[in-house]
């Protein structure tokens, strides 16, 4: 162990634990202030002090305000009740605290204390420290590494608790200690309102992690599940993928770790003093000042007493709080003009005229371009440099301003340079502008470079440029009912935040130019990601159409079947009770019924009869499986049914989702607001949702274009294996095929249970699932298992080199690339933790594979949208989900439309050894074309 030993104390989860301990008697001082929370805290922190001789310090604390984890999902920690008034109280002291110890705090705005604290952490482990992260909070232990550790403070006479890697993998029962984030994913937490996966807890979870390694390992062969776990796997599928992401610790903030920031140094007696003088802290006075305090009456005396202080006690000077970024608005000159003015207008569209590429931004009422109206629109060719053009809130003189620029937003020999700037595409399609020529898009491009990271401008220019952007809650305010828009603030401060979103992001261009550049990475951007805005800026525009009378009359059949499971539930239950309430349905389950009940109660004494506990517990009593399917028709009710119709935008009467970009690090598309891509259709109940979406007249038809069996055929290709390449070629049925090879029997001999086990092999073995795992999945012994794997891999050598290559090659390298040039870093790949490389090594041999088949819809998208608009079709694509294109069909344009689309999703890699297979079905809805 290090002799450098770096504690990083999490201030909230401390300051609450401390409150807690003693919510029953509370330590109240004369002036009626609750100091329980500031006792237990010093305590803590000076014990830590004194027993375990830090080198380095620094506490961290959670910022005000939602955080990036609110970004795309809203009802994060929505459940969480009020701050304690005393827990108010106490915080501002505490800080007041720390800083007279001088140490230093730790707080970054957008992230939480964790994601601060593992981003230091990490950093210090790479410079020799030894960490300790001191806190309560379980989520940590998805950190722990040989020289990071949790450090849980003793409470109520118990001794610490210091966990290692090897304490996280006992007491969690897991193999790696990255899968801490797969358990939370799928079982969820109810106090920060992750909703994880219904029906998997705790146990549950650590059952499936063994049998499928990770929740996208889980995902990926849900096939092999039964009854309501396959079914909730697949349609929380998302969600599942969504919950681990709001789980993993950020260890990318924007914050550097710097050894002489965080020593210790002396404490600021005279500070410290003045501080427990008001709050009347004579114990802690006495042990940590070595005041020798008389108790006397008066505040004024409480502190008399105190011997003069030593060389080791000498007062420091309070060090200052750790920085993010030293620029801002205010100490950088800049030059932001408005233009505000017809005069001012034309001038500025003369000099637009005169570049060869600018930079520009709108300003708007909503984040949603298909709801919006426009406030301003901002330019900038010079660095520190930019003009505001401010739009009135009446449509045609809006438009009568916007007209102004059409000619130079839609000149194509001038690139536009935007931040997430489909956007800006959107917005101006809406005011009659089709901007064209070269995108250049620095969210995406950092996306392409560092597709693991975050990619808002705000994180950019903080990491790149230094500065600090004006938050947008400066000017409108946090969310809530006082919240105004961008059309209530003064132009003055409009002006100044709109001039700086267009200036930095000119600014961070050539930065992302080298990146690109050193990633080789431009030739991906010009030849996908950059045609790639216009396609989805238009298809977004379109939308689709919804069927609201059939939802409400799906409602409406919702409502009597959950009638029906009520009258079920009280009969089986020997009474009626309110089935939304936890406290009844406990009361019922675990008293009356006697049902089992073997975890700890809620805080409040009641029992949890959340849909984790309760999934546990099916089959135990048929009321528990008859309140886990009310449970499920409510929400495919609440969440999809009722929800849908109130998505419709009125300008259009059609949905309009957002396919963002730069979400999946492989390549994919991620469908936002609503979550097209996650639509229920493995479940009978949930298919009915896509005869809801229906062509936008009678005059058209939906159709669906699907590629058959894509990641299997693009292993083939990588690989470049002759027995898969073979099947395919052949046309054969491949799972078939594989069993044959494997179990040396002919292709027509083959059995259910073979072609089955195949199967499992085929979307197995690329997860890196080892002979135990395998055995768990087919229910076969690990030595049967182990035969397969070896059969297998004799059968198809060529898959076999290509794995061990790739990971040889990711080593060597640092990262992997698709067919296309798709890059992704794998910086774990070489750690001296073998299960974290094992886990690194399955990223390099899936990302290949997940992230060509991701190049090549965009590709065949690309494609098709160009041969539409070429031909003046009237048709038009409306969605993109997962390896399907769903189009809205101009009856008379199907059969030629059909044709286009085929050749294009088939060709869209031409070259390729694989044959590429395309379903296409059309009909009066979704579901019929699907």
């Amino acid at each position: 162990m290090s002799d450098k030993k770096l504690f990083l104390l999490d201030g909230h989860a401390l300051v609450y634990r401390a409150h807690f301990a003693f919510i029953a008697r509370p330590l109240i001082n004369s002036k009626g202030v609750d100091t329980s929370a500031i006792t237990g805290f010093v305590r803590t922190l000076w014990d830590l002090m004194q027993k375990e001789k830090p080198t380095h310090i620094a506490v961290a604390f959670d910022p005000k305000g939602n955080v990036f984890r609110h970004e795309y999902f809203p009802a994060y920690k929505a459940n969480r009740d009020a701050t304690p008034e005393g827990i108010s109280i106490a915080l501002p002291y505490i800080r007041s605290i720390v800083e007279a110890f001088n140490i230093p705090i730790i707080m970054v705005n957008n992230y939480e204390a964790d994601d601060v604290i593992g981003t230091v952490a990490k950093q210090a482990e790479k410079e020799g420290f030894t960490v300790f992260m001191v806190t309560p909070d379980k989520d940590y232990a998805q950190l722990v590494s040989e020289n990071i550790f949790v450090y849980k403070p003793g409470r109520q006479g118990n001794e610490i608790e210091i966990l290692g890697v090897k304490e996280v993998l006992e007491s969690w029962d897991i193999e790696r200690v990255d899968q801490v984030i797969d358990i939370l994913g799928l079982q969820g937490d109810a106090v920060d309102n992750i909703p994880g996966v219904p029906g998997i807890g705790a146990k549950t979870a650590v059952k499936l992690l063994k049998d499928y390694d990770s929740v996208e390992g889980l995902i990926a062969n849900s096939e092999k599940l039964a009854g309501k776990q396959k079914e909730n796997i697949v349609n929380f599928a998302d969600q599942a993928l969504m919950s681990k992401r709001l789980a993993t610790i950020d260890i990318n903030v924007p914050i550097q770790f710097d050894a002489n920031t965080f020593i210790i140094d002396p404490i600021n007696r005279e500070k410290t003093m003045e501080l427990f003088m008001e709050l009347e802290f004579r114990s802690l006075a006495a042990q940590i000042l070595g005041a020798e305090v008389q108790p006397v009456l008066g505040q004024q005396s409480l502190f008399a007493d105190i011997p003069p202080a030593g060389p080791r006690n000498a007062p420091a000077p309070a060090r200052e709080e750790f920085q993010i970024a030293k620029n801002n608005i205010t100490n950088v000159d800049h030059k932001y003009d408005l233009v505000d003015s017809e005069d001012k207008i034309k001038h500025l569209v003369t000099l637009l005229e005169e570049q060869s590429s600018f930079s520009f931004d709108t300003e708007t009422t909503h984040i949603d371009a298909h709801m919006a109206e426009l406030v301003g629109i901002s330019f900038s060719w010079e660095g520190k440099t930019a003009y505001y053009v401010p739009v009135p809130a009446e449509k045609s003189a809006a438009v009568a301003i916007v007209a102004h620029f059409k000619g130079v937003l839609e000149n194509p020999s001038i690139s536009k340079i935007g931040q997430n700037i489909k956007y800006d595409l959107a917005m101006m399609k809406w005011y009659g502008v089709e901007v064209s020529g070269f995108f250049y898009d620095t969210m995406i491009t950092h996306y392409l470079c560092e597709p693991d990271l975050r990619h808002k401008l705000d994180y950019l220019t903080e990491a790149y440029l230094d500065y600090k952007m004006v938050p947008i809650e400066d000017l409108i305010g946090k969310g809530g009912k006082n919240q105004i828009t961008m059309r209530d603030v003064p132009v003055e401060k409009v002006k100044e935040y709109a001039g700086e979103d267009a200036d930095l992001t000119l600014q961070l261009v050539p930065i992302m130019q080298k990146m690109m550049a050193e990633n080789e990475l431009d030739e991906l951007y010009k030849k996908i990601e950059e045609p790639l805005i216009r396609v989805l800026c238009d298809l977004e525009y379109e939308g689709i159409r919804i069927d609201g009378d059939f939802l409400r009359n799906y409602s409406k059949d919702l409502e009597k079947i959950l009638a029906q499971k009520e009258l079920e539930i009280y009969k089986l239950a020997g009474s009626p009770f309110n089935i939304a309430s936890p406290k009844q349905v406990g009361e019922i389950l675990f008293e009356r019924l006697k049902v089992p009940y073997r975890w700890k109660k809620t805080s409040s004494g009641q029992y949890s009869t959340d849909f984790d506990k309760l999934s546990e517990l099916a089959g135990e009593h048929p009321v528990i499986d008859a309140i886990l399917e009310h449970r499920k028709f409510a929400k495919l009710k609440s969440t999809y049914v009722d929800a849908l119709p109130l998505m419709v935008n009125d300008r259009t009467g059609r949905v309009h989702s957002n396919f963002n970009q730069a979400r999946a690090a492989t390549g994919r598309l991620a469908s936002e607001n609503p979550n097209l891509q996650n639509i229920p259709i493995k479940d009978e109940a949930g298919r009915e949702i896509r005869k809801a979406f229906i062509p936008r007249t009678e005059d058209y038809v939906l159709m669906a274009a699907d590629y058959s069996q894509i990641e299997l055929r693009i292993i083939a290709e990588i690989s470049n294996d002759t027995s898969m390449l073979e099947a395919f070629v052949a046309g054969n049925d491949f799972h078939k095929a594989t069993a044959s090879k494997v179990y040396s029997v002919p292709y027509d001999d083959v059995t259910a249970t073979q072609r089955r086990n195949a199967k499992t092999v085929n979307f197995s073995i690329t997860y890196g699932a080892g002979a135990l795992n395998l055995s768990r999945q087919l229910g076969i012994k690990t030595t049967e298992a182990k035969e397969l794997i070896q059969s297998y891999f004799r059968e198809f050598a060529g898959l076999k080199n290509y794995m061990d290559t790739t990971v040889a090659s990711a080593r060597d390298l640092g990262y992997v690339k698709t067919l296309l040039g798709r890059r992704r870093n794998l910086r774990d790949i070489n750690s001296r933790n073998s299960l974290t490389s094992s886990n690194a090594e399955r990223v390099a041999i899936n990302t290949p594979i997940q992230g060509t088949a991701a190049d090549m819809i965009k590709i065949a998208m690309i494609d098709i949208h160009r041969t539409i608009k070429d031909r003046d079709f009237k048709s038009r694509m409306v969605l993109q989900v997962h390896d399907e294109l769903v189009f809205d069909v101009f009856k008379p344009e199907l059969e030629e439309l059909k044709g286009i689309v085929s050749d294009c999703m088939r060709n869209a890699i031409p070259g390729l050894k694989v044959p590429i297979i395309v379903e296409i079905g059309v009909g009066n809805n979704w579901l019929e074309a699907h």
